[in-house]
């Protein structure tokens, strides 16, 4: 009885984890990217102001690292234990079950890779956080290849999960709005896709 509780409370810690802070975090993450179609200077003002806010280390331990990796290490947990039902969900929801699974072992492999080539160069290696460093990196047309999967992969798993985020707590009960919300998620990933893609090729 106890463990079930437990196992409630990470999933529901899990689903919140996902919105608040690393869905803003990622949304905001997208808009510094898109400065980039402004103009170098644009990108390397933005980059300036996110390398340079006060208590730093403070803001990327308690709101982006280790919120992400909770969420993406119990993620994988749930991944690996949960089963597609084909008896209770639709074909859609299957396919939505599954690929949010998929896109979340993607994502996180995806974003490990991104804090390695781009974080902890600039903090162990000398590296500059701006442009060159950026364009560097996709300058490999392999390499665009799998950030522009990796961005698409981290939006989907984003915006479908505002959709299970509202189911897991409560929010959207019926099943009309369940629908409404679900083309509402689909335009989140349409926006946010663009965004990323858009900026990502202003790079290369």
């Amino acid at each position: 009885m106890e463990r079930g509780k437990n196992q409630h409370l990470y999933r529901k810690l899990h689903s919140l984890s996902g919105i608040i802070p690393v869905g803003i975090f990622l949304m905001v993450h997208l808009f510094v990217n898109y400065t980039v179609t402004w103009g170098t200077d644009a990108y390397n003002t933005a980059a300036g102001v996110m390398g340079n806010l006060p208590f730093k280390i403070f803001l990327e331990a308690f709101i982006i690292f280790i919120p992400m990796y909770f969420h993406a290490i119990y993620g994988v947990y749930i991944a690996f234990q949960a089963k597609n039902n084909v008896g209770r969900y639709s074909y859609v929801r299957n396919w939505k079950f599954y690929l949010q699974r998929l896109s979340g072992v993607i994502m996180l492999i995806f974003v490990t890779w991104h804090i390695w080539e781009t974080k902890i160069q600039v903090d162990f290696f000398g590296a500059e956080a701006n442009f060159n460093l950026m364009a560097g990196i996709v300058d490999n047309p392999l390499s665009l290849a799998l950030y522009i999967i990796g961005i698409v992969a981290s939006v989907f798993h984003f915006a479908n999960g505002v959709w299970t985020f509202l189911i897991t707590w409560g929010i959207t009960v019926s099943p009309k709005s369940q629908k409404i919300f679900s083309y509402i998620s689909i335009g989140i990933f349409i926006v946010l896709s663009y965004i990323g893609i858009r900026a990502i090729l202003a790079f290369a």
